[in-house]
This record gives C-alpha cells, structure tokens and sequence, in this order.
C-alpha cells in the first residue's frame, strides 16, 4: 500500500483553538511555575476522558481548557505558547497556521482586549519569522455570551484586518446560542473581508450547519460533520465550495462519535465537499494534525492521492496568501509524485 510520509506533505491547519495548542509539557511547565494546580486529567491521567455531548460533559470539558488557560499569566508565557505551536505546525508539514483566539478569556489578565490582541498578533508575526509558517488570528466570538460582546470582538476583528487578523469565528457550545443571534456580528466582519468560520454540526444536526450558512454567510464551517445526516446539505456545501474543518480525533474524544471509523469524512469527502483536516484541542485530545491524516489513510482507507486532496482542500480553504497557495499546491503534486517507499 501507498504510504509516503505525511509529515512531508504540505498542507494547512485550519482548525485549532489557542489555549488547547499548547504543548502537555509546557502546561505542566507554567503550572508549576505560576502555582496552578492542575487535576489528574491534566497531568497524570493525560490526555483526559472527555463525553461532552451532554451538559454536564460540556461542562468538565469546558473547567479543563479554563484551568489550562490559567497557566498563562505572563507576555512571555503567550509568546511560548504560538512559538511553540508554529514550531509543531512546521515539523508536521503545515506552510501555514490560522490559530483561533476568544480575547475576552484572556483580557482581564493582560490588560483588555486590544492589548491582549496586539499581543497575540506580535507573537504570530515572530513565531512566523522564526519557523518559516504563515500564522493567521482568527478572532472568535463565544455563543455562551451576549450576541453584544460578539460585536464588540467583530469591531476588533475589523481594526486589524489585513495586519495579521484573517477571519471571525463563533465557538463553544453550540446548543447555547443559536446562529442567528450573531448575524449583526458576522455582518460587520464580512464587510471588512474577513472570513466567516463559525463552528456548527457538532453537537448539533444539520440545522446547525444550515443556520450558519444562512445566517452567518460561512465560507468555513468548524466540524460540520453532522451534514452528512442530510445528502442535499452535502449538495449545497460543495456547490458553494464550503470547506468543513473536520476533527476526527475531537470527535470521538468528546463522544460526538463511538469510534474513528464511525467520524463521516469519506462520505463528506465522496460527496464533493472540501474538507480541511483539523486538531481542535490537541492540548485536551492528545493528537495533532499528522494524526488526522493518518486517521483517514488507516481508518477510511484514503490513498495518498486522496490524502493530497485533503491537503489541497486545506490550502484552497485558508486565508494564505494567493503565492503561498500556489508554491504549497505545487509541493502537494511534487509529494504525489515521489515514488512511494
């Protein structure tokens, strides 16, 4: 059977959250040092057993990526968090990162919003320079909160738009604050041509996917497995060229599917709908991205060719300049043709 090595391909990462790129490590590390105690899930039980599909799960879910986030206390400690990430994306094959942040879960410690921001932003614009990875901010609402807050993030989005800021999310818990809710946040993003990649059909059925098409304009939708429950819906995403960053290993760890073999992604990818292959939380679910890619070639039998595909979904579906695309799609064909070992 075909196996070049997947670290080798190019691709992007398209779908991973801030605080849950951590490395264990460095968890342990600043927890240690700032005095945080972390319970057995985080340390010596880790990566935890998560079920967040119903609430109480979502809600240990959720304590666990809170207590992680604690452990960041200083400038240095954000600076070593992206550094560290842009350093795993580039010895995985990534050419380009687009990680996402909610900067109302960290204001209050570094002194707001637009500091916190600014912050992060010149932690991207080094760890780039430093590891060869083109790093993108996403900034990302949360559906827990007042739909005024996401429009108050969306107006931030905006300021630094083009200067290293590429798209606008919504994130957690998506049974909490319905898609339409936050259209007048998505609005105001889309006007300064940011990209709409709100996260929907997770824990949710299509409807959630529908909703944020339709409400929220998505040119990505994060997870969106749940389509594959309504083959006209897969119909509409690939024909409007709606890339879905699916997370395999996210969701067989929080219980939205028993097993790997059970995540639908040959049939998304079958149907025609561009998939960008994604960690989430590798922090909390204990793989990165090579580890998707290994998932579809030994659990949904995808050849290499098919795994280049991927790659090329992931590239078309991000916000990496239109040179850098073309130079990664170019190394995807020149990988496809290196004979296999």
């Amino acid at each position: 059977m075909e196996a070049r090595p997947i670290p080798a391909l190019p691709k992007t990462h398209l779908h991973v959250h801030f605080t849950g790129s951590m490395r264990h490590t460095t968890l342990v590390e600043l927890a240690r040092r700032h005095r945080v105690h972390l319970p057995d899930a985080l340390e010596e039980e880790w990566p935890p057993h998560l079920h967040a599909t119903d609430e109480r799960g979502w809600f240990r879910f959720q304590r666990l990526y809170d207590i992680a986030r604690s452990v960041l206390r200083t400038e240095e400690d954000v600076r070593r968090l992206v550094r560290e990430t842009a350093e795993d994306e580039a010895a995985e094959g990534s050419g380009w990162l687009e990680i996402q942040v909610d900067p109302s879960g960290y204001g209050a410690r570094f002194g707001g919003l637009t500091p916190f921001t600014e912050l992060v932003m010149d932690a991207a614009r080094e760890a780039s320079e430093a590891s060869g990875v083109g790093v993108g901010v996403i900034i990302a609402a949360n559906r827990t909160r007042h739909p005024l807050d996401a429009r108050t993030l969306a107006r931030l989005a905006v300021q630094y738009a083009g200067h290293g800021v590429v798209g606008f999310g919504l994130s957690n818990d998506e049974r909490r604050g319905r898609a339409y809710d936050f259209d007048a946040a998505f609005r105001i993003a889309k006007r300064a041509g940011l990209l709409s990649t709100p996260h929907g059909g997770e824990l949710l059925g299509p409807a959630s996917v529908r909703a944020c098409l339709d409400a929220l304009g998505a040119d990505r939708i994060g997870h969106g497995v749940r389509a594959a429950d309504d083959p006209a819906l897969l119909d509409t995403l690939a024909a409007r060229g709606v890339t879905l960053e699916v997370c395999p290993a996210s969701n067989v760890g929080l219980g939205v599917f028993a097993a790997p073999e059970d995540v639908p992604v040959r049939q998304i990818f079958e149907a025609g709908v561009p998939i960008a292959l994604g960690a989430d939380d590798p922090l909390l679910f204990g793989s990165r991205l090579t580890r998707q890619y290994e998932l579809a070639r030994e659990v949904h039998g995808f050849t290499d060719a098919e795994l280049a595909e991927l790659a090329r979904c992931s590239i078309r579906g991000s916000s990496a300049p239109a040179d850098l695309q073309k130079r990664m799609l170019e190394d995807v064909d020149a990988w496809l043709r290196t004979p296999a070992p």
